[in-house]
């Protein structure tokens, strides 16, 4: 979809859209939004955060402590109240509250009303190509990839797991595609894809030698050897490192011409060997909002409890997500299960978990949980 311009007629004038990726955009109805207009740099950074948010509601308490960290409450709560009102404004003067309210101590953006939010399409179109595999399905949701998250707001904490998550969305999605495209026999088409992949992560070696496979692929022994050196140069000036003995082997017999002209074969997922979860024995439907809602409220937090009356099924939702999640962080997702653990002293005082009922000393929680956590992430409760 492109960005709106200035007089520029919707079809829905109270729709509010919000571009965040590859820079910040906003219109209401036909109206855009000029960056002159959001006044107080955290006006606009509290809008960015109700976008980013999943259900685009969050408590004011963590809204006070995600702008403000180093504030104390009251001082923060002075500071949440004076923004409040240059947003309202901003959005529409005599309705503002419409689109920025408050309710039960959260604040919500455009309850019940029409919102779009480039980044939350772009992940809804993943989920969609690939449990199509369709080409045109993968393309369509690589284009909605305008460029990374906020790029004007790279120090703000807030922002960079979701930044993170995005970005390696993207470039999965351009190595899957390339793979349908191989399989077709497209080899053009899958070798663009990877050039695309390779200005996301120029030092991926394994991304470097499937161009170069495909390269030889089409006849192109020559852009092969070529893409070598590229490989060479780039993991020399970044890292310091040589290519592997793998992808030096690639090299020497597409140069000595013994490469074989047959297509990979189907390889495993990038994230293969990433997880320790649990086959699902049965089909998990009827819970896909609270899915979309967990994973959401991850994305916003180092550690996330899911709480509820035994046998509700927390540890089967957690389960299900961490499945869904497992390409999304470089270093995998990982049940720990903390279930046989009756002293809390027990449980690493750095530890990050997903799953099992959580640790929290002699007696067990009068609550069934389960807990969600990503690993380099200071644990904190969502």
């Amino acid at each position: 979809m492109d960005r709106p311009s200035r007089g520029r007629q919707d079809s829905a004038p109270e729709a509010v859209r919000v571009w965040l990726l590859g820079g910040f955009w906003v219109s209401v109805g036909s109206q855009t939004l000029e960056q002159n207009k959001w006044r107080l740099r955290k006006a606009a950074s509290l809008v960015k955060l109700l976008a980013i948010v999943q259900g685009h509601r969050i408590h004011r308490e963590q809204v006070m402590n995600l702008l403000w960290p180093d504030l104390g409450k009251k001082a923060a709560s002075n500071n949440l109240r004076r923004v409040l009102h240059s947003p309202r404004k901003v959005l529409v003067s005599a309705t503002g509250s419409h689109y920025l309210a408050s309710q039960d101590e959260s604040l919500m953006l455009c309850p019940g009303g029409q919102l779009w939010v480039d980044a939350e399409a772009f992940a809804e179109s993943a989920v969609s190509a690939r449990r199509s595999r369709d080409p045109a399905a993968y393309r369509a949701a690589i284009e909605l990839y305008a460029g990374e998250l906020l790029p004007d707001d790279r120090y703000e904490e807030w922002a960079d797991n979701r930044r993170e998550q995005l970005r390696r969305l993207y470039f999965e999605l351009l190595v899957e595609l390339t793979g349908l495209y191989e399989e077709r026999g497209e080899y053009g088409q899958a070798a663009e894809m990877l050039q695309r992949a390779l200005s996301e992560e120029p030092a991926n070696e394994e991304a470097h030698a499937d161009l170069m496979r495909l390269y030889a692929l089409s006849g192109r022994q020559g852009e092969a050897l070529t893409q070598y050196e590229r490989l060479r140069e780039t993991l020399s000036g970044r890292l310091g490192t040589a290519p592997g003995a793998t992808t030096r082997a690639l090299r020497d017999k597409i140069a000595a011409g013994r490469f074989q002209h047959a297509a990979r074969p189907r390889r495993e997922p990038s994230y293969a060997g990433k997880h320790n979860l649990p086959e699902s024995s049965t089909n998990f439907v009827g819970r896909e909002r609270e899915m979309v809602e967990v994973k959401g409220m991850l994305a916003m937090t180092g550690l996330l409890t899911l709480t509820g009356t035994g046998g509700c099924g927390k540890t089967r939702l957690a389960l299900e997500v961490a499945r869904e999640l497992v390409g999304t962080y470089r270093d995998g997702v990982w049940l720990v299960e903390l279930a046989p653990l009756s002293e809390g002293a027990l449980t690493p005082g750095d530890g990050r978990h997903l799953g099992g009922a959580r640790a929290t000393g002699p007696t067990p929680p009068r609550e069934p949980t389960r807990c969600l956590g990503r690993q380099g992430d200071a644990p904190r409760t969502g």
